[in-house]
């Protein structure tokens, strides 16, 4: 398994774990240079948010994998999260309409969960 596949596991089940909502992940390298994924995923509260962003960062940590840059802080309706091979982006459930980033990058693959362990 290739290295931003594994990471983008390690982020969905992290976010899975804190039961994050409506978690996508989107292969976006024949789209863009930024990343190989973009996962998306809602929190219901500042409190959840914080909890899926902080198990996202220890369980890739963990796993040897280093946060390049982090916008946004707790309180934040908006987290992301560059670990440089993939991006994660963590919202509240109106800016994450609000922005429409799934929309956005609608020229990017949507993967199954299933397949992250291919």
């Amino acid at each position: 398994m290739d290295q931003s596949k594994n990471m983008a596991r390690i982020a969905w089940q992290a976010l899975s774990d804190k039961k994050g909502e409506d978690i996508k992940v989107i292969d976006i390298t024949g789209v863009s240079v930024l990343a190989d994924y973009f996962i998306i995923a809602s929190g219901n509260s500042e409190s959840q948010i914080s909890a899926l962003v902080d198990n996202v960062e220890e369980e890739l940590y963990k796993a040897g994998y280093h946060l390049k840059q982090r916008e946004g802080r707790s309180g934040a309706s908006w987290i992301l999260l560059d670990f440089g091979d993939i991006i994660v982006h963590v919202f509240d459930k109106e800016n994450r309409i609000f922005y429409d980033l799934e929309r956005i990058w609608k020229d990017g693959k949507d993967i199954a969960p299933e397949q992250l362990s291919e």
